[in-house]
């Protein structure tokens, strides 16, 4: 028998813990197939489910909701139910997720009925303004908050189907690749892979659609025997480039792709079988993955580390989307019938956010849209924070037009789940304003002494604490794989100065504002602090961090009957204070020597000297122009040695001519010499188009530990404090230095 050192058998002790482990471990199972299971059911059961669902709990939680509570009771209730979701959230499977967002939505509804009830009797008009522009924040946040567990809590996870019909039978595939002052560069590689997709080639037909009418891309086509094809005009930007070619194409199909994102060779096989099992399938869209960092992840070197803006979109809502029927088209990486395009007369053209507009006409014309949550095509995240702040405002004023001109929530052939989920995407955008508020709302307690919530401290505690935590452990149980905590505030509060006024005035007059094309495919020569685009976030830091220095005063000074109201706001603008600054390390641009950025991967390879000696190797990464390679242990090359360099794809083997350019140990960097357009071709049917090269990486990452979380976010507040203060010292020299040589004394010197 195992003893205790200090005498005894431990044996009854280890076989009690092992009995736990194990019923937990049998639970856990459990849970795991109920969910598996649960999603085995049709779409129309699950939906259902939901529904009814949401009516049960409605009901149950009105009488919740409403009970009148004391201090004491409301903190057992709220522990309870806190320790309960924390139990909830270490046993997988979607029951568990539902049970979740119905003790978040009791807690978060509860603290609204409270505060609605309890907490508006403002004595003056000072109270009054900030009181009203707070809680009118906080019910558009619950609003969001209740859409997006509408959105997000059972993704459909839509799989392949399979053509099981010979190719002979496939259907005839347009893939339309619109251009309008993109490099060649760039548009090339996704022409050699839409050419190199694995389809029968007098079915696939690519289309160059150049807006900007360069004669090098006329060129560039007639010699790979791509069709080229342009307008007189560029009426409707990008809708209407691709509308005029819809005009001159004729294949049942239509395959979407912008101007630097690359195809696999799989995606069609991937896409197309869903059309030929369901006739009324007008649109699958495909997710947009990218193969560079975006600026959040360039500034504060979290390329692949924390899931970027984009990725609880294409990773979650648009799955969740999808069990509503309501995916939207993203305007790439997506396919459309034609016959139902053309019904609801092509791309939409009356807003800037053309594609979305177009699954909506889809939708209300009866069709059905889907969406397949596999990476199979890659692109070029935008390089610059003022490139990426242009693109957002252009989706913002887009889907606010769309509110405006042919809003969800009326007019015909829209089911309720199909309304709700366009007019949350909608409503999205809104988050400007009521970000703003909620990023200076404690302040107006700390200087003005404003009395925004008219109720003790300790209530305020008690009501506004579960609904807080339970909205970030169900959304990080929910989302854990495509956005960390606390980072989607970081992301708003960025944005938010500079998408509230195009929002307000598509709101009031949604004919303002046009097109506006991202600029790909750039480079950043020097680090510098975008001074300009970071004013909002300093103003904001500037007065949370005075507002937080003068609580701190004001506590010291103890403030009668005021030290619970002060400890509540100082939290608040504390944490203020680790957004706003995170934001301001995101203005600190790195440099990007890099025009085409190197994708990680592994594949086999073979080096082959001057010599004529071979060495077996493997690549770490690949662009356009070269390759980094890992050699043998021992095996070194030295740099400026010429090479040859062979990539294999099944049996098929292609030889690069390149110059090593590194060299360190058996780490290489091999540059490519200029290569045919054949060679060029084999290149990306061998590195970029492979079926696997994004998909093996997608929703991989760390998940989510909200305290982890917050202690990235607030270690990159730091950085962005230390990136303040030294650009600002560089702006004071910089101005010293303009006012050392100024007229006078440059007149003395030459005198002298």
């Amino acid at each position: 028998l195992a003893k205790h050192p200090c005498g005894g058998d431990i044996r009854p002790m280890s076989q009690s813990g092992s009995a736990r482990r194990g019923a937990q471990s049998r639970f856990q199972r459990w849970a795991q197939a109920l969910s598996d299971r649960l999603d085995q059911w049709p779409v129309a059961a699950r939906r259902a489910l939901l529904a009814g669902t949401a009516v049960v709990c409605g009901l149950l939680g009105l009488l919740i909701i409403t009970a009148p509570f004391d201090f004491y009771a409301q903190c057992l209730f709220a522990s309870g139910c806190f320790v309960a979701a924390l139990v909830l959230r270490r046993v997988p499977g979607r029951l568990t997720i539902l049970i979740m967002i119905g003790l978040s939505l009791t807690a978060s509804l509860r603290y609204m009925y409270w505060r609605l009830t309890e907490t508006l009797g403002f004595d003056d008009w000072v109270d009054m303004v900030f009181g009203y522009g707070l809680v009118l924040a906080e019910i558009y946040a619950l609003v969001v908050l209740v859409f997006g567990y509408l959105q997000t809590a059972w993704p459909l996870r839509r799989q392949p189907v399979l053509l099981k019909s010979p190719p002979s039978d496939w259907p005839v595939v347009d893939v339309f690749i619109p251009s309008y002052n993109e490099a060649l560069d760039i548009v090339k590689l996704t022409i050699f892979a839409a050419q190199a997709m694995d389809w029968p080639k007098d079915k696939l037909r690519v289309h160059v659609l150049d807006d900007g009418r360069r004669e090098d891309f006329r060129e560039f086509c007639e010699q790979i025997n791509v069709n080229y094809i342009t307008r007189d005009n560029n009426r409707h930007a990008k809708a209407g480039n691709l509308n005029e070619a819809l005009k001159v194409t004729s294949g049942e199909f239509v395959a979407f792709f912008d101007a630097d994102h690359v195809p696999t060779r799989s995606f069609l096989q991937v896409s197309i079988g869903w059309f030929l099992k369901d006739p009324k399938l007008a649109m699958l869209q495909t997710p947009h993955f990218f193969f560079s960092p975006d600026p959040f992840e360039k500034n504060l070197d979290t390329f692949r580390s924390v899931p970027n803006e984009g990725e609880l979109f294409y990773g979650l809502v648009q799955d969740g989307n999808d069990l509503w029927n309501a995916t939207f088209f993203c305007g790439s990486c997506a396919v459309i019938r034609r016959k139902p395009l053309m019904e609801v007369g092509g791309v939409a053209v009356e807003t800037v956010t053309e594609d979305a507009h177009t699954a909506l006409k889809l939708n209300r014309a009866g069709y059905n849209t889907a969406y397949l949550a596999i990476p199979q095509a890659a692109g070029l995240a935008t390089e610059s924070l003022s490139s990426h702040i242009s693109q957002r405002i252009r989706w913002a004023r887009g889907m606010v037009q769309i509110f405006r001109t042919d809003n969800p929530l009326f007019g015909k052939g829209l089911n309720l789940g199909q309304r709700l989920c366009y007019l949350n995407a909608m409503l999205h955008f809104f988050y400007g304003l009521p970000r703003l508020v909620f990023l200076t709302a404690p302040l107006a307690f700390l200087f003005f002494d404003a009395q925004i919530f008219h109720a003790a401290g300790l209530m305020i505690t008690a009501y506004a604490l579960p609904h807080i935590f339970h909205a970030s452990l169900t959304n990080s149980t929910i989302q854990g794989r495509f956005r960390h905590s606390f980072w989607n505030e970081v992301y708003e509060t960025v944005l938010a100065w500079y998408i509230m006024g195009p929002v307000l005035v598509a709101l009031v007059n949604p004919k303002r504002g046009g097109f506006n094309v991202t600029n790909k495919g750039g480079i950043i020569d020097e680090k510098f602090f975008d001074w300009k685009l970071a004013r909002p976030y300093i103003v904001l830091l500037t007065l949370n961090m005075a507002g937080l220095a003068w609580g701190l005063l004001r506590l010291a000074l103890g403030e009668e009957g005021a030290t619970t109201t002060l400890l509540i706001n100082l939290v608040w603008t504390l944490y203020n204070v680790i957004i706003t600054s995170a934001a301001v390390a995101v203005a600190s641009e790195t440099r990007q020597i890099r025009a085409e950025p190197r994708v990680a991967a592994q594949l086999p390879a073979r080096l082959t000297r001057a010599d004529g000696s071979v060495i077996e190797g493997m690549t770490q990464d690949f662009s356009q122009k070269g390759v980094g390679l890992r050699l043998p242990e021992g095996v070194n090359v030295p740099q400026g040695e010429r090479v040859q360099i062979s990539l294999f794809r099944n049996q098929h083997l292609s030889v690069f001519p390149a110059v090593i350019v590194f060299s360190r140990g058996e780490l290489l960097g091999a540059q490519f010499d200029a290569l045919s357009l054949r060679q060029q071709s084999d290149l990306v049917r061998l590195t970029f188009s492979r079926a696997d090269t994004w998909a093996s990486t997608w929703g991989r990452g760390q998940v989510d530990t909200p305290m982890v979380a917050l202690r990235e976010v607030s270690r990159i507040g730091l950085r962005g404090i230390h990136e303040l203060f030294k650009a600002s010292a560089m702006e004071v020299r910089s101005l010293l230095r303009r006012r050392r040589v100024t007229p006078s004394t440059l007149e003395n010197v030459l005198d002298k």
